[in-house]
């Protein structure tokens, strides 16, 4: 409500008597009035308050009220203060215009009319009241644009956001249909074969040797099937903090000659070659099943995307850590990609088909992680790709995990 605001009045007169009679006639509680016996001290008032008009003694010693009004005129913070002229002279037309050409919005004169005293000055405050609050409310109104405007940019940027997720859930869900269908179609045909069989009582099909050849092939598709869904529970169980880590003294050494055994067929498919240095056995305290899933998915990757070339396996100490080294001389990673191929579904690229989630790199950075270690890649493009695994060589196997 416009009374709510504070009104503050000054009043000029070098004889403090009519000081008081004026002070008197345009007083109220909401309004304060301050008195100045001479423009000296009206100068001073000025520059420490905000007030809503001035009425100003024309004769006045030393500095008179036209010259106190033309430096109020001159001055920004009272270039807009309303003036009214106070003067016991004569009603000369004359003396009523340089009052008004010193800035003066009214004219009163001695003795005063009490009547016209009180109304001119509820005008005054009430146009300075009405300023005032509309002042606010622009202000309000910026404010408020101010914070529609952050708004609108936190919604823009939460819609980029969920766009983002979007897509990457539909690439996802995309990827997810493709990489288990292929497993899944594997197994469909071969029991659409042995059912071909079974009907046409072609026991020849079903011979022991054949027989291990369909466990075998069926095994792999399972297992395909398996790591898929069990990369997607891990991406869960990093998110909820819960990715299991169970630590366990062992030899990373012997664990790594071990999987490269395990990886016989898959060397085998890719029709390259595994060279494997370890000089000595590093023994430390990891989860040993997760350790197996990193340096499992680096092999991987090195056997798919080497491009029949050698891959170059290493496990050695260096200082306070334990390493492990792939290193293929396939088509490599550009600087743009080495950024983002530790994030969720990033794939890199190559002419030949892409199999996976995209999540495998995630999934081993996050255990790394876990294990206080870290994981970096060197590498250029057409000249290959190295990852090294960095494992602390600690005696208490503290990890950052959550164990299930």
């Amino acid at each position: 409500m416009l009374s709510n605001i504070q009104a503050k009045l000054l009043i000029v007169d070098d004889l403090p008597e009519n000081l008081l009679a004026l002070e008197a006639l345009i007083k109220r509680e909401d309004r304060t009035v301050y008195k100045a016996l001479s423009a000296d001290e009206a100068l001073s008032l000025l520059l420490q308050h905000e007030f809503a008009m001035a009425i100003l003694d024309v004769q006045m010693p030393g500095m008179n009220g036209f010259e106190l009004a033309e430096l109020m005129r001159g001055t920004e913070k009272t270039k807009n203060i309303p003036i009214i002229f106070v003067s016991a002279a004569g009603r000369e037309l004359n003396y009523a215009f340089k009052g008004y050409e010193s800035g003066a919005v009214d004219f009163l004169h001695k003795p005063l009319d009490i009547h016209a005293v009180k109304s001119k000055v509820n005008v005054f405050v009430d146009l300075y009241r009405q300023s005032k609050a509309m002042k606010q409310q622009v202000e309000a109104l910026e404010q408020s644009r101010r914070e529609q405007e952050a708004l609108l940019q936190q919604l823009q940027s939460t819609q980029g956001e969920l766009e983002q997720a979007v897509r990457m859930r539909d690439d996802f869900m995309s990827i997810v249909a493709h990489e288990v269908r292929t497993p899944l179609n594997g197994l469909i045909l071969e029991t659409q074969l042995r059912k071909m069989h079974l009907a046409r009582d072609n026991a020849a099909a079903f011979t022991l040797d054949k027989m291990h050849a369909m466990v075998d092939r069926d095994e792999r598709q399972i297992k395909s099937l398996i790591r898929l869904i069990e990369d997607m529970l891990d991406v869960s169980r990093i998110r909820t903090g819960k990715l299991s880590i169970r630590p366990s003294r062992f030899d990373l050494s012997q664990l790594v000659g071990n999987l490269l055994q395990n990886f016989a067929q898959q060397i085998e498919a890719a029709e390259t070659e595994v060279s494997f240095t370890a000089t000595e056995p590093v023994e430390g305290q990891w989860d040993e099943f997760r350790i197996e899933q990193v340096v499992s998915n680096l092999l991987t990757n090195a056997l798919r995307y080497g491009g029949k070339s050698p891959v170059q396996v290493r496990v050695y100490r260096e200082g306070n850590e334990a390493r492990v080294e792939v290193a293929d001389q396939g088509i490599g990673i550009s600087e743009e990609n080495q950024k983002r191929i530790f994030q969720q579904f990033e794939r890199v690229s190559a002419k030949t088909v892409v199999a996976g989630l995209g999540l495998g790199l995630f999934i081993s950075e996050q255990i790394v992680a876990a294990h206080g270690g870290s994981i970096v890649v060197e590498s250029r493009i057409n000249e290959g790709a190295l990852f090294r695994v960095c494992l602390p060589l600690q005696e208490n196997g503290e990890t950052n995990a959550t164990s299930e």
